[in-house]
């Protein structure tokens, strides 16, 4: 048998080994070479630590007291990967955008980036952990003293103790290493993941390795196997259909929720497409971790004694069948199981614990801008969470020793798993949710918590430990239908079904009577929108006015939290982006939001948020006073966001706001010029036409007067019909109910024809033309391309007010377009008026000076985007100049 000295040195070297895996991973990540540590073999291994001790261990035992029950512990996770890959897919998407720490930071941020919330949810996740990691330091302490019995005597309980406070000890010192070395902007640690990307292949080896011995050297290969598993008391299990379901659904619900999953899954992912890779390759990891569990069952109860421990039978049968070396690697696979996620567990944990316990108090107990400006923030938070990892540790030893180490391993990790699930329907509801709200998240977690407290954590003690015999039999102060295990008076249940069903129902419904009993503050819509359609809007609505904010301040603060290099490179980008030199860039709304997003990165969301808010606010108030200055600012700038992102220039709130009231006042104006032009328009024509056929009505009428009287109707009637016309004329094209009549052209002769149509003779303008760049053959509608250039012509006849009017046609080309430019020798249009001149209310000359209602240059932009060209003012000179922009090829699109 393997000396107990020689097993401490396996494990010591395992563990120097893991150590040097970790140091060269964070080394080359360092240096810029990690493209192999994000790879998605590794992210896919990294997800393996679900797999622990649990699995490891705890399924054989399992199987051996509950036959395939154990299967549900694989079977949740494998249907989240394949059927829920889409919600996954969400997580990770929201988490990137959000720059997420832990699933206490997703809870936080989507309802408001609320301060409560995520208290609540990392005391749920401590409080839930912590019977799982004193099951880790179980195992071990157990797979220890299976070595340890020198012939048949046992350790002395002190010996157990002894190992787990040395085993607690160990992972606390290398979690600190390599959980907290630095403030890493993206919360991802490569050393760590690397370290259990090898442990899955350790654990997973392992366990191959005792399977195929158990069947093909202990069971004389499949067959005999098959043959032990028809005849074992395994195969006379009955299945509770109850049961088997709820620990399906607990088991998927806790590969979401578990802060440890959380970690690798979304904060670690470095790519959205490596969930494809794992849809189908994680599942199958826990198919081969699964393989063999029944068959080392079934030989464990046929070969050992009675009485046990069917959760050691993966160690005890090497060593009973001599098989020294195969123990070993089994130890280190159990080993390896249970430190991975005790490693990855304390790392999420303590995260929550610092970003939204710790520093949340020390920024309420320091006075405004003083917590920011001196002192180093980056220490307070890498003490905390090196306090909280030794805190963590330390609450799964209390744990162990209060439960006295004797429960089986798998029930205390259901106990865990369901307490870890209360956070469920806050999370699912919010991503998919936007009438969530804050409130009903808070009421539906708090309730969770106590249901589970209650009816199963409370109880995982043992009889009259946390909870005596009396109430579990008659009900606290006699009251029957608050026991523990038959709350409401319904009995009869399996104590976990009932602790599953009542902590879920009621958590669900008082998260939904919340959510519709409250109204969402404007952060939380806010939030809850970029959460909801995070595909279609990965950017949040800035939510900072900068009126208050110093750029300085800012980058002090950065540079106490993220570090100085990392700060001024934030700071330096965005100075640059703007244009200007040196680290200080003009504080914008958007920059304050896109420096929230990388604070968050560091400490969370809901703490840059509160850091953010102790500068831009100027005031040293509470954090949840801060979240509530900060509803009130988004509920103001909601409505100037819309306008801010019509600007093309991204200009800053209060001048798109001033630009835009100006064009609307100017719209305005032009729309009652044009209303008054109309009436204008139509009244005159027709009282023209009334008056002189009631002059024609007089039979004493001369011929001569009636002829001339007849003429004038005639005129004004075909005025009228012109005006009619041009209204129904731009409505059609507006509506796109016009059919293109293509046909080739040239366009040579489409010019003869506009100038001659435009009445150049009789207007005095001079016309100059390059005939030879003239020569151009069109496809596409000639009458409709006629009426643009005719207006154009006409424009510069009767506006041009120059004292010899002249007229420049001239022709190029790209590419893709012809360009033909018409730029009159006038004094051209204002600059302010440039932006109307093409509204279908706007006139910008003297309405006496030509007449005509203003929608000529509307009509010819929509006649030339029809085409699939357009038609534009040029900036080019003193004059009015127009260019008409016409596609070579054929245009892909017609009217109608």
């Amino acid at each position: 048998m393997v000396s107990f000295n020689l097993l401490i040195f396996a494990a010591l070297s395992y563990v120097a080994i893991l150590f040097a895996v970790a140091f060269l991973a964070e080394q080359r990540a360092a240096a810029g070479h990690s493209n192999w540590l994000q790879s998605p073999l590794i992210y896919t291994l990294s997800l393996s630590i679900y797999c622990t001790a649990w699995t490891f261990y705890g399924a054989v035992g399992y199987a051996a007291r509950s036959g395939l029950e154990f299967v549900t512990i694989y079977l949740g996770p494998t249907l989240v990967m394949v059927g829920w890959w889409w919600l996954l897919r969400k997580l990770v998407r929201i988490g990137r955008t959000q720059r997420l720490t832990s699933i206490a930071d997703l809870v936080s941020s989507r309802f408001g980036k609320s301060t409560l919330l995520g208290v609540m949810v990392t005391v749920i996740s401590v409080i839930a952990a912590t019977p799982y990691i004193a099951l880790q330091l179980q195992s071990v302490t157990l797979s220890f003293a299976v070595f340890a019995r020198p012939n048949a005597g046992l350790w002395e309980p002190a010996d157990y103790n002894a190992t787990a406070v040395w085993v607690a000890l160990g992972l606390a010192v290398f979690t600190i290493l390599f959980g907290t070395r630095n403030l890493d902007v993206n919360e991802r640690h490569h050393g760590i993941v690397m370290a259990i990307a090898v442990e899955a292949v350790v654990k997973l080896m392992a366990l191959l390795a005792v399977g195929i011995f158990v069947v093909w050297q202990v069971a004389g290969g499949p067959g005999e196997m098959l043959q032990r598993i028809e005849t074992s008391d395994i195969t006379l299990w009955e299945q509770d259909n109850g049961r088997w379901i709820s620990l399906i659904f607990l088991s998927g619900a806790a590969f979401i929720c578990l802060p440890r999953m959380f970690q690798v899954l979304v904060v670690e992912n470095v790519d959205e497409r490596h969930l494809r890779i794992a849809s189908w390759a994680f599942p199958s990891y826990l198919f081969l971790m699964s393989l063999f569990v029944v068959p080392i069952a079934v030989v464990g109860l046929d070969l050992l004694p009675t009485g046990s421990n069917p959760d050691l039978f993966v160690l005890t049968i090497p060593i009973a069948q001599g098989r020294d070396g195969l123990a070993v690697l089994s130890f280190l696979g159990g080993f390896s199981s249970a430190t991975s996620m005790v490693i990855v567990a304390t790392i999420a944990l303590a995260t929550m614990v610092s970003n939204h316990i710790v520093v949340p108090a020390w920024l309420h107990m320091q006075s405004g801008e003083h917590a920011m400006m001196s002192g180093d923030v980056r220490q307070v938070i890498l003490l905390a969470r090196r306090l909280s990892i030794a805190g963590i540790l330390m609450l799964g030893f209390i744990y162990y020793r209060l439960s006295g180490g004797g429960t089986a391993l798998a029930a205390i990790g259901l106990v865990s798993f369901t307490g870890t699930v209360q956070i469920l329907p806050a999370l699912v509801g919010g991503i998919f949710w936007r009438g969530a709200t804050r409130i009903g998240a808070a009421l539906g977690l708090a309730t969770g918590l106590m249901i589970w407290t209650w009816t199963l954590f409370l109880p995982s003690f043992g009889a009259d430990a946390a909870i005596s015999q009396a109430v579990f039999a008659q009900g606290p102060f006699g009251i029957a239908w608050l026991r523990p295990q038959a709350l409401f008076g319904i009995a009869g249940l399996d104590p976990l079904v009932h602790g599953i069903m009542w902590s879920m129902l009621l958590n669900t419904a008082m998260f939904v009577i919340g959510s519709l009993l409250s109204f969402p503050a404007p952060l939380e819509r806010l939030q809850g929108a970029q959460f909801v359609n995070v595909f279609e809007r990965s950017a949040a609505a800035p939510a900072w006015s900068s009126a208050a904010a110093d750029a300085e301040d800012l980058l002090i603060m950065s540079q106490r939290i993220l570090g100085s290099r990392e700060a001024q490179a934030i700071f330096e980008a965005e100075a640059a982006s703007q244009g200007l030199t040196g680290y200080l860039p003009e504080v914008t709304a958007g920059f304050i939001q896109r420096l929230e997003r990388e604070l968050a990165g560091s400490v969370g969301a809901a703490t840059a948020h509160a850091m953010i808010g102790q500068l831009t606010g100027g005031s040293g108030v509470s954090v949840d006073d801060l979240i509530a200055v900060a509803d009130e600012a988004a509920q103001i700038l909601e409505y100037s966001n819309k306008l801010e992102a019509k600007s093309a220039e991204q200009e800053q709130t209060a001048r798109a706001l001033r630009d835009a009231n100006d064009k609307l006042t100017a719209l305005s104006i032009q729309k009652d010029a044009f209303l008054s032009q109309i009436s204008h328009e139509l009244r005159t024509p027709m009282t023209s036409i009334r008056s002189f056929s009631d002059i024609l009505r007089d039979e004493t009428t001369p011929a001569q007067a009636r002829e001339r009287y007849a003429g004038i109707i005639n005129d004004e009637a075909m005025r009228l019909t012109r005006l009619l016309d041009d209204l129904l004329d731009l409505s059609v094209l507006e509506n796109g109910q016009v059919v293109l009549n293509e046909q080739s052209g040239d366009l040579s002769s489409l010019i003869d024809r506009a100038v001659d149509a435009a009445g150049v003779q009789e207007g005095g303008l001079r016309v100059s033309r390059d005939l030879a760049a003239e020569k151009v053959t069109l496809f596409a509608d000639l009458d409709r391309l006629a009426q643009v250039f005719i207006n154009l012509i006409s424009n510069a006849r009767k506006y041009c007010d120059a004292a010899e009017p002249a007229l420049t046609i001239t022709v190029s080309k790209n590419e893709d377009f012809y360009f033909v430019d018409f730029i009159d020798n006038g004094n051209g249009i204002s600059p302010e008026n440039e932006e109307l001149i093409f509204e279908k209310f706007s006139r910008v000359s003297d309405q006496s000076q030509a007449g005509g209602a203003g929608l000529g240059l509307a009509i010819c932009r929509e006649i030339m985007h029809r085409l699939g060209g357009d038609v534009t003012y040029l900036r080019s000179g003193p004059g009015a100049a127009f260019r008409v922009t016409l596609p070579m090829s054929k245009m892909p699109h017609a009217l109608g």
